[in-house]
């Protein structure tokens, strides 16, 4: 399957996305991990982008683009993608549109999940996150064996910075601002599927309604 996850911060697209990638064998890909790869691999393209981050600039839309065009070439996404909080903006909507037909593919869906504000600061102010490996827990529905401890590695568990009630309500700000109207782009596409639920099972049995698996 070929989708986009679209969501506010905490609205679980990422947890939506790794159950995806076990129906099919679709890979999921974020901005992030994007970034990540092309800087790690030494890319033209991610030597560019760590020369912006490291001068403390944003990645261009157009370096992001090539990345992505680089990326979604690459063998593992020959059994299908989901995209995980990309694109951000309609700009980047609009030019993932044109590299798409550039490359002769088509999205099955752009998929939003749309969970409660008050749901998504619950969700984050009680997460924790392993500083050395990374590993995610919550401090009501999934808490470390030991508090503040990782189970996996001994690591600290932390509240991250961005995590706080205060930086929640910014970044949901900020997603409403910039992002959410890419609902109204996808829909006018006619590529949108809108699911109202809290439960990544629920999110998951609409997608494969709708796509036909």
């Amino acid at each position: 399957m070929k989708l986009i996850l679209l969501g506010a911060p905490g609205a679980g697209k990422g947890t939506v996305a790794k159950l995806l990638t076990k129906i099919d064998g679709s890979v999921q890909i974020s901005t992030g991990d994007i970034l990540r790869g092309a800087v790690a691999a030494g890319t033209e393209l991610g030597k560019q982008a760590q020369a912006a981050m490291n001068a403390g600039d944003l990645v261009s839309d157009d370096l992001i683009m090539g990345i992505m065009e680089e990326r979604l070439q690459e063998d593992d996404c020959k059994s299908g993608y989901l995209l995980d909080g990309f694109p951000r903006t309609i700009p980047q909507a609009e030019a993932l549109k044109t590299l798409l037909e550039k490359m002769g593919e088509k999205l099955d869906a752009a998929v939003e999940i749309d969970v409660p504000r008050d749901v998504i600061l619950d969700r984050l102010t009680t997460r924790r996150t392993c500083e050395s490996c990374g590993a995610i827990y919550n401090t009501k529905s999934n808490p470390t064996k030991v508090e503040g401890i990782c189970d996996k590695c001994g690591g600290a568990a932390v509240q991250r910075e961005d995590e706080t009630e205060e930086a929640i309500s910014n970044r949901l700000n900020v997603y409403n601002d910039q992002t959410a109207p890419l609902v109204g782009f996808y829909k006018n596409e006619g590529l949108l599927l809108s699911v109202d639920a809290t439960s990544s099972d629920a999110v998951i049995d609409a997608i494969q309604a709708k796509i036909g698996q």
